[in-house]
């Protein structure tokens, strides 16, 4: 059964693309399913759960998008810069962490912003939460790695690193996370919060992903793409991937296929099959699409198997069903031409201020009521 995948990518040019991939036995193919004007400047984050899609910008906004429903979601107002880091934990929260040194925690139920913290003096420059969900670690421009409670949203945590990192990512089960100062990634043990050993990339690096629990894959300010083995801490493998800079990795599992997606400064998406008995070999690479914009940041959306299994039924009933001489309001509604189909329908304009739920209706309510007491 075939699963749902969508790419997202962001770019200097304001824009979120979405293609959806069509996966095949050897090779992948992508076609442009929406293009957004997102934001009023460049994009620098992206965040995917198996429903929404968060778009963090240097506009200080970050935009949501049901990707189910195809509708743009609204707004989240509550930092003061650039949003420098986005991440879902699961399908209830989603946290972000901006250059106003805030680091805040979203219900993804009523979008209310539950917590809200200085985490650090400087800028935010990257965050990851633990798979239990109980803690997140957050680097900054003040040279402190911090562990934080969110059950108190309480520093737990705090380490002198001497240094501004960009990245800090837990492994997936939580045993050991690694901390990226320019080309450098000191991997911690986490029972003992020491450095257990340090790989050295050949260029600074923009972007890393754990594929297992111990292989991690690197991208830097090159065309060449590695992975590292965090225990041995050797160079598994190097595959050119890009004709210009790596700016961002994502890896997904589709099926019992482990995928690599690799985005480009030359506006390329790429997608290689990656073989974890030959670790070895240079990846097979199974599709890429040419998306003509400078990339920024990256994210693909996956659904899950039982709602693409859902999805096909429900087509396959569609299809055999005979049409009716006149559509109805909703058929005319759900009936988009190809044009329509590449950008997402703004039918739901909602803002979302301060952590608090406001609906233009609401707004013009709360006015009418300013007005109407002026008068009296």
């Amino acid at each position: 059964m075939a699963q749902q995948l969508e790419l997202i990518a962001g770019c200097y040019e304001q824009i979120v693309f979405g293609y959806r991939v069509q996966t095949g036995e050897k090779k992948w193919t992508s076609d442009a399913d929406f293009s957004h004007h997102a934001h009023t400047a460049s994009l620098s984050a992206v965040a995917v759960n198996d429903r929404y899609i968060a778009t963090g910008s240097k506009d200080e906004t970050i935009q949501l998008y049901d990707i189910k429903k195809r509708v743009e979601h609204g707004s989240l107002l509550h930092h003061d810069g650039t949003i420098s880091c986005l991440e879902f934990y699961g399908k209830t929260h989603l946290l972000s962490g901006g250059e106003d040194g805030l680091i805040c925690v979203w219900s993804t139920k009523k979008w209310e912003c539950l917590k809200s913290f200085r985490a650090h003096k400087g800028h935010v420059t990257s965050l990851s939460v633990h798979p239990s969900g109980k803690i997140v670690l957050s680097v900054g421009t003040d040279k402190t790695l911090r562990t934080w409670n969110l059950i108190d949203g309480r520093s737990a945590f705090i380490k002198n690193i001497k240094q501004n990192a960009h990245i800090v990512m837990w492994s997936p089960t939580g045993e050991r996370y690694v901390v990226v100062v320019n080309e450098k990634m000191d991997i911690y043990n986490l029972e003992t919060a020491s450095v257990t050993g340090t790989i050295t990339n050949k260029k600074r690096i923009s972007s890393i992903r754990f594929i297992t629990n111990t292989i991690v894959v690197v991208a830097g300010d090159e065309e060449t793409v590695r992975l590292y083995d965090t225990d041995s801490l050797k160079c598994l493998c190097e595959f050119k991937a890009h004709e210009n800079r790596v700016k961002a990795i994502y890896s997904i599992t589709v099926g019992e296929t482990l995928v690599l997606v690799t985005a480009s400064s030359d506006g390329y998406i790429k997608m290689w099959k990656l073989d974890l008995e030959k670790i070895q070999d240079t990846p097979a690479l199974l599709g890429e699409v040419n998306t003509s914009a400078r990339l920024t940041c990256l994210g693909v959306w996956q659904a899950s198997p039982v709602e693409s299994s859902q999805q096909v039924e429900a087509e396959a009933a569609c299809s055999q069903a005979q049409p009716s001489r006149e559509e109805t309001q909703q058929e005319r509604k759900d009936h988009t031409t190809e044009e329509d189909s590449i950008k997402l329908v703004r039918t739901k304009k909602v803002e979302f201020a301060e952590g608090k739920f406001a609906t233009k209706k609401r707004k013009a309510e709360e006015t009418k009521k300013k007005k109407k007491l002026k008068s009296e």
